[in-house]
């Protein structure tokens, strides 16, 4: 079994990094002024919100 890369609070893989290039979009883009925004994702639907404590969360 190969060990999984989990990143320190606020650390972002260098691969990850090198594949969004300068193309990050801010989570207030995202969420146009909402707490929930729905996401369609190969047929499946994805739900992310914003917490109180301001975290992003990415839920099926």
């Amino acid at each position: 079994m190969t060990a999984r890369y989990r990143p320190i609070h606020g650390e972002v893989p260098q691969r990850a990094a090198d594949a969004c290039g300068d193309a990050a979009l801010q989570s207030s883009a995202l969420l146009g002024g909402a707490r929930v925004r729905a996401i369609e994702h190969q047929g499946e639907r994805y739900y992310l919100r914003l917490t109180r404590n301001g975290k992003l969360i990415l839920c099926k």
